[in-house]
């Protein structure tokens, strides 16, 4: 125990480059701040990141007709430029920081991320859920803190769904 106790204490005190999870609800400025409170603390990187939903081609459906994709494209804006407002952030406060919007599996290309980058912390956050959540929602958040090879930063949200 005390062997992992160190190992863990030498993992943090050379934070080097930090991953958050955004995914643009409430909470995201939580999570945000979170972040910044860290590299400042350790002259950290921070990448943020979203996954977004993949195109309906890779989930074996048909792309459908021009206003699907046009909206599709403009969401796909609206997330790019919200990552956009948060690493500017991060940059007019002295923070080297990065954003990356992925299509995938969730869990699967934060895992990815996290080796892909060199991540040193990662931070998630998680949302109290109502009876079906609990059923469904909790398993990303339950495969992210079971394989990860990194610290992982939990934070709890109040917000039920």
């Amino acid at each position: 125990m005390e062997n992992k106790v160190l190992n863990s204490h030498r993992a943090i005190s050379r934070m080097k480059n930090i991953l958050v999870t955004v995914d643009f609800e409430d909470e995201t400025s939580v999570l945000v701040d979170n972040s910044i409170q860290l590299a400042q603390a350790f002259g950290s990187k921070v990448w943020i990141l979203h996954i977004t939903a993949p195109e309906p081609d890779f989930v074996g459906y048909r792309v459908g007709p021009q206003y699907i994709r046009d909206v599709r494209a403009e969401e796909l804006r609206k997330e790019h430029k919200l990552i956009h407002q948060y690493t500017d952030q991060m940059k007019q406060l002295g923070i080297d920081a990065d954003g990356l919007l992925i299509q995938g599996a969730t869990a699967e290309m934060i895992l990815n991320e996290t080796v892909n980058l060199s991540i040193d912390l990662l931070i998630i956050g998680r949302r109290k859920h109502g009876f079906l959540g609990k059923l469904f929602g909790d398993n990303i958040v339950s495969t992210i803190i079971e394989k990860a090879e990194v610290p992982v930063l939990l934070i709890p949200f109040n917000k039920t769904e």
